[in-house]
């Protein structure tokens, strides 16, 4: 088990020594969704370079930026961009943002992923909450991670997502006439895309959608005793469910075109939070 308070000492001495107020909820914002913050009151912006040990990002979408904002009266931490599995980094790095969070007193913990779509229910542009998920991939990093000192910290995932969170989230959904799906999440490490054979496998399973993040930072933020949720944007159909051959552009582009829905949920959420 990895002492990550000692690992991360002057990243998190940092971030404290810069931090304008104790945040209420941290969000965190997936490929594509990163304009959300042009349409809020920022304090503080922090680039992620300027952080000693902090990674850099690496991919299109994650500009690497901390913000601090007051969002519908409440103190907000906000980060534009997130650390990939894929991008070469080790699971104590990918799941800075949650402790991060935890360290500036954050109580809420939301995530925002781009996903590929499995559900054929489902199209390009829906927002689904994450009800369950597929994690048979990262487990063994993340429990290592935890340490395996009792029954509780074993079965994590059994954990995510909160139950009451998810239920804030629904009632904020409501609130704003959003169809927001609701399905299961099929995590991959990748960083290679998934085969029409990997997704069949997907469908037989369960899964409804698949992407490359938000299980590390949402597990390890429950473990740290955080009220976690989670919504993916689908942007595109998985492969082998469409003909169109899966570009990453077209996860950005399809995100940026459900921004507004997006925002208002997020909006939404932050105002419903206690």
């Amino acid at each position: 088990m990895i002492d990550l308070e000692f690992k991360y000492k002057k990243l998190l001495e940092f971030i404290k020594n810069n931090s304008p107020f104790t945040p209420k909820i941290s969000v965190i914002l997936g490929s594509g969704l990163g304009n959300f913050v042009s349409s809020v009151n920022l304090i503080k912006s922090i680039s992620t370079t300027e952080i000693p040990q902090y990674p850099a990002s690496t991919v299109q979408g994650h500009s690497g930026k901390i913000h601090f904002a007051e969002i519908e009266n409440k103190k907000v931490l906000l980060f534009q961009g997130r650390i990939h599995f894929y991008e070469g980094y080790s699971i104590d790095e990918c799941i800075l943002p949650a402790l991060i969070s935890k360290e500036l007193g954050c109580e809420y913990l939301f995530i925002t992923n781009a996903a590929g779509g499995i559900n054929q229910n489902f199209k390009p542009g829906d927002l689904m909450l994450i009800d369950s998920v597929i994690g048979l991939n990262i487990k063994n990093e993340l429990t290592k991670l935890i340490g395996l000192a009792s029954f509780e910290k074993k079965n994590v995932f059994l954990n995510f997502p909160s139950n009451d969170f998810n239920n804030l989230i629904r009632k904020s959904a409501k609130h704003i006439n959003l169809d927001l799906k609701e399905g299961v999440y099929w995590y991959n490490k990748g960083p290679a895309y998934e085969t029409p054979a990997e997704i069949r496998m997907a469908q037989k399973l369960g899964a409804d959608t698949v992407g490359m993040s938000t299980i590390p930072e949402a597990v390890f933020a429950n473990v740290l005793g955080m009220e976690v949720g989670a919504v993916s944007c689908i942007t595109n159909y998985a492969a082998g469910i469409s003909p169109t051959k899966l570009d990453h552009s077209e996860v950005t582009e399809t995100a940026s075109k459900v921004a507004e829905d997006f925002a208002k949920l997020v909006l939404q959420i932050i105002a419903n939070v206690k």
